[in-house]
């Protein structure tokens, strides 16, 4: 008898598995369908796999890159590009695995700031984007960003950081910092293990819908941490505006950018690490923008990024939280176009020298 019963719970198992699969692969599926790439997918592995999505706009000026958060995509810029796109031609991408970029591939290596800069420069190179750039790195892109200059400055015209943490801050990070971090890539492996099997989509919608009981109910079926970690996959849909909030649901309902930012979480100090060993700016234009309200700290952390380049400047935010180029898009503009600014003043006298 206890042999039958084993295998009717073997088999409701199987069949309620293979149907969390099949909804998993419909809704992707119907998620390429209504949420097309706006830019285009550029092979930066010659033809072995591994695209990253660039979304271009603007016909003139130099080429400014914007580099997304460590968990985010080109759509945290969606306020920002366009007006940039007015005075120069902006570049949103996606890491790999973000937004409508591929997966990492196996021989990509660990997902350090260094590597991830190595692949932004393949990238603009396979799409001809000439240079030099002008580098925007909110957050965790601003090591991208720093670590690109320190390695390759001829190619970069102007830096701007945007709210980016110090190096300080996670190179020798404590033994509870590095708890917590750790903590939150083993929380961000189990998103994905969640996302393949359909739970973290089933999730969002009856969230986005306003049903909550349900939800927590069956995302606390998997452990104390599952919740926590599918709330903060709405907080993170919820910053976006209201017309693509359904794109960011999408992306958050596959299982690729859990596991990339759980690769970039393990790696944090040791790119942290790598920011730290840069050496001056010399008087490359930068600008270095703060979150309001920062504690005094924070400000002089800023204040001696700023100090890496002789023409370096400290911006510190009236309004608006970490995300300012969604709280303060303008601000954020403003600070690229006054870089923009000093280039474009440098090419004349570049040619009278001449």
């Amino acid at each position: 008898m206890a042999y039958y019963l084993y295998l009717i719970v073997a088999g409701i198992a199987g069949i309620l598995l293979a149907t969390c699969l099949i909804y998993q692969a419909l809704g992707e599926a119907r998620d390429r369908r209504r949420f097309a790439a706006p830019g285009r997918l550029v092979d930066i592995h010659n033809g072995e796999g591994g695209r990253l999505h660039l979304h271009g706009m603007g016909e003139a000026g130099p080429a400014v890159i914007l580099d997304a958060g460590i968990g985010a995509s080109s759509l945290s810029w969606s306020l920002v590009q366009p007006l940039v796109a007015r005075f120069a031609r902006a570049y949103a991408y996606d890491r790999a695995g973000f937004g409508w970029s591929d997966a990492p591939q196996l021989e990509d290596g660990r997902r350090v700031a260094s590597r991830l800069a190595e692949e932004l420069r393949k990238l603009l190179r396979a799409a001809e984007i000439p240079g030099p750039y002008i580098l925007v790195g909110h957050s965790f892109g601003g090591y991208v960003a720093r670590v690109f200059a320190e390695r390759w400055p001829v190619e970069v015209a102007g830096l701007v950081m945007v709210d980016s943490p110090s190096a300080s801050d996670w190179a020798h990070p404590s033994a509870e910092r590095r708890r917590q971090h750790m903590g939150g890539a083993a929380f961000s492996r189990i998103g994905g293990t969640l996302a393949r099997f359909g739970v973290v989509r089933w999730c969002l919608d009856r969230f986005s819908r306003g049903s909550r009981g349900l939800p927590v109910t069956v995302t606390r079926a998997f452990g104390p941490g599952a919740l926590d970690l599918v709330t903060r996959m709405v907080g993170q849909v919820m910053k976006y505006p209201a017309g693509l909030r359904a794109v960011a649901q999408a992306h958050w309902s596959r299982p690729a950018p859990f596991f990339a930012l759980a690769d970039h979480l393990e790696h944090l100090p040791e790119s942290a690490r790598e920011v730290e060993a840069c050496g001056s700016l010399g008087d490359l234009p930068l600008v270095v923008m703060t979150q309001s309200n920062p504690t005094p700290e924070r400000a002089a952390q800023q204040d001696a990024m700023a100090c890496q380049s002789t023409r370096g400047r400290h911006i510190i935010a009236r309004e608006g939280g970490h995300w300012l180029l969604l709280d303060q898009p303008a601000l954020v503009v403003e600070a690229i176009e006054s870089v923009v600014r000093e280039i474009r003043r440098e090419i004349p006298a570049a040619e009278t020298r001449r």
